[in-house]
């Protein structure tokens, strides 16, 4: 396709075949920002693909484990660890604030600090305090994510957001990938000690740092620094503003407004299912994902650096958490009818895997099982995106993903508090796995008993719908098309 020619402006023409000298009609100004927005794509996507390279990070818990910190088991799990999980709680609503009203730039850059101090106090640390405050700086890292996947559409027109997101995600996606082969083929090919890797991740981190201070920084942002001028949106209707930058609204009168609205839209079945499956499943796919290492090495407690593969399991998960998320754009069902099934299903499958990584002794077995947990969810992650924001506004949807991620949060803290945390019941990392298979399969029960409920109801209301048909033959003719409407509306 011509550059500057849509589908439906060549539908408009009839056909018609494009003239050769399209470009040449181009205006000069059109032409200008067309270089300048592939010169902002290629730079953002090298920018999300260089600061995901960081091939020690597969390796930090071995790490912390063997001889170079050798901190015990029990200090990693109950008292380290747990960190991470809390300061991740403190610091997600204050940089989530932040991101927007310092317009995603310094937000940037304090990432990228903070990755150098992760690596600086892995590299230099010897106490556990410090690997405490390395877990801190860890998990400003992880709230400071959005400022990343917001920041690329502050910078393009709406009619672009589908394909620059397309373009960062595979370029994130890639560097992880990346990263994880890079730091097994050091590992087991090349013998690099972890902490050797750990300075090349160093060096990684502090390049990505210097790429974080050319990023332009943008003018405007979703809500506290819009345009004058700008149309308004639905958080501005709320406070009963005019739109006219949005920041009055904001400072007098909309945080209880916002709730509320949240709270109305939990009437939507759909975006309730959806949303609830966010906090819950999360907040133990996160759990998972925290102690897994651990779990590793107490399978396959080995002191040969080289046989350690924890590199290659990330890139193999990464690598079947991008095919399943692709797969998960074609399913097209009736997602008003199948959606607690289809959650069902597959949360009780996770519960199967979590089971089977927690009584296997082989550790080939635990990982196949991992990276099958890590492909499930990622399955589901890109539907519930869909099935949140399909009828939300931008600002609503941001708003909604923010209060699950929020209630996912406590969620976790909570459940570390009592499982994890020293001064609760600071289980091993074994129990620990048998406390999320339990929670898992509870789970699975709730959605599946939620499945058959709504397929009782469905049931009903066909066969109350049957005797009106003779009645009325015309009705199913105007019916159907309603059907297939709520068919393509309710379908990825």
């Amino acid at each position: 396709m011509v550059p500057g020619i849509t589908l439906s402006s060549r539908c408009r023409a009839g056909g018609a075949m494009p003239e050769k000298d399209d470009d040449a009609k181009k205006p000069a100004s059109e032409t200008v920002l067309d270089q300048r927005w592939k010169l902002q794509v290629f730079y953002l996507c090298f920018y999300g693909f260089m600061t995901q390279i960081r091939p020690g990070e597969s390796f930090i818990t071995p790490y912390l484990l063997g001889a170079d910190k050798n901190f015990t088991q029990a200090e990693v799990t109950n008292v380290i660890t747990p960190v991470m999980t809390y300061s991740y709680m403190a610091v997600l609503v204050p940089i989530f604030l932040l991101t927007d009203y310092l317009r995603y730039k310094p937000v940037l850059v304090l990432q990228s600090l903070s990755h150098i101090s992760i690596w600086l106090l892995l590299v230099l640390g010897t106490s556990v305090l410090a690997m405490q405050l390395m877990e801190f700086f860890y998990s400003v890292t992880m709230a400071a994510r959005i400022a990343y996947s917001s920041y690329i559409f502050s910078l393009v027109t709406p009619s672009r957001y589908q394909r620059m997101a397309s373009y960062s995600r595979s370029a994130v996606l890639l560097g992880v990938f990346t990263s994880s082969v890079l730091g097994q083929l050091c590992v087991t090919l090349g013998g690099v000690s972890f902490l050797t890797l750990n300075y090349i991740s160093l060096g990684f981190v502090s390049f990505g740092l210097i790429l974080t201070l050319f990023l332009e920084r943008p003018q405007r942002s979703l809500f506290f620094n819009r345009p004058e001028g700008a149309a308004p949106t639905e958080l501005d209707k709320m406070a009963g503003g005019d739109g006219g930058g949005g920041t009055r609204g904001w400072r007098e009168a909309v945080l209880c407004r916002m709730l509320r609205e949240v709270g109305a839209l939990a009437e939507q079945p759909q975006l309730r299912l959806w949303s609830l499956w966010w906090v819950f499943n999360s907040a133990g796919y996160y759990l998972m994902l925290y102690y897994v290492q651990i779990l590793w090495n107490e399978i396959y407690p080995t002191t040969d650096n080289r046989r350690v593969y924890n590199g290659g399991v990330d890139a193999a998960s990464t690598l079947l958490g991008a095919g399943a998320s692709l797969a998960a754009g074609y399913v097209k069902i009736r997602w008003r009818l199948w959606s607690e099934l289809v959650i069902g299903v597959v949360t009780a499958f996770q519960a199967g895997l979590l089971l089977l990584m927690n009584t296997t002794s082989n550790i080939w077995l635990c990982y196949a099982a991992y990276v099958l947990f890590r492909g499930s969810y990622q399955f589901l992650v890109p539907l519930a995106i869909f099935q949140i924001a399909t009828s939300l506004s931008k600002e609503l949807c941001a708003l909604v993903f923010g209060v699950n991620t929020f209630f996912a949060t406590v969620l976790k803290t909570i459940i570390t508090i009592i499982v994890a945390d020293k001064r609760g019941l600071g289980l091993s990392v074994h129990p620990q796995f048998y406390v999320y298979f339990g929670y898992f399969t509870l789970l699975a029960v709730v959605y599946l008993v939620a499945a058959v409920c709504v397929g009782i109801q469905h049931s009903r209301h066909k066969q109350l719908a049957e005797p009106a048909l003779p009645k009325e033959p015309c009705q199913l003719i105007t019916e159907v098309p309603a059907q297939e409407k709520s068919l393509k509306a309710g379908a990825m």
